[in-house]
């Protein structure tokens, strides 16, 4: 299959291709958000003033995969940081690699951005991914608190 993958940014023209792996995203992770938070999202993935992005995974030009991530600023390092933030593969096309070339087209789009680390979160009844987070990086070791609003 990867000699059939091509990994590139999802174009502005190409949501109904990358809504049904969001919504898989969601469903995944039991979360429900608002059709405007998805409109908003799909905005900012395509506005150069905003730092987020999106790259798909396609394998014979069918888009299988994606991958969200953002640059934002840190007290730590002078090169920004890179949060990948979404990744989610189809369930028909997993157990190709196909998470693991995002991962890495991430760490290519960070270090050409001059970011100083790429970082993530998964929760931790989500061993599958695990496997593959323990081979491309490290555990932090922190664990994450927060207060919604």
């Amino acid at each position: 299959m990867t000699e059939r993958v091509v990994i590139r940014p999802v174009r502005a023209d190409e949501r109904a291709a990358w809504e049904p792996l969001w919504a898989g995203y969601l469903a995944f992770y039991k979360a429900t958000i608002p059709a405007a938070t998805t409109d908003v999202t799909w905005r900012r993935l395509h506005d150069d003033a905003e730092p987020m992005h999106v790259l798909g995974a396609y394998v014979d030009d069918r888009l299988t995969g994606i991958v969200h991530y953002l640059y934002h600023r840190s007290t730590w390092t002078v090169g920004d940081y890179c949060y990948l933030q979404d990744l989610f593969v189809s369930k028909d096309a997993r157990g190709h690699g196909l998470g693991r070339r995002l991962i890495e087209a991430v760490y290519d789009q960070a270090k050409a951005a001059g970011a100083s680390r790429v970082h993530w979160l998964t929760q931790f009844e989500n061993a599958r991914a695990q496997i593959l987070y323990d081979e491309v990086a490290q555990r932090s070791g922190f664990m994450q608190y927060r207060k919604i609003f």
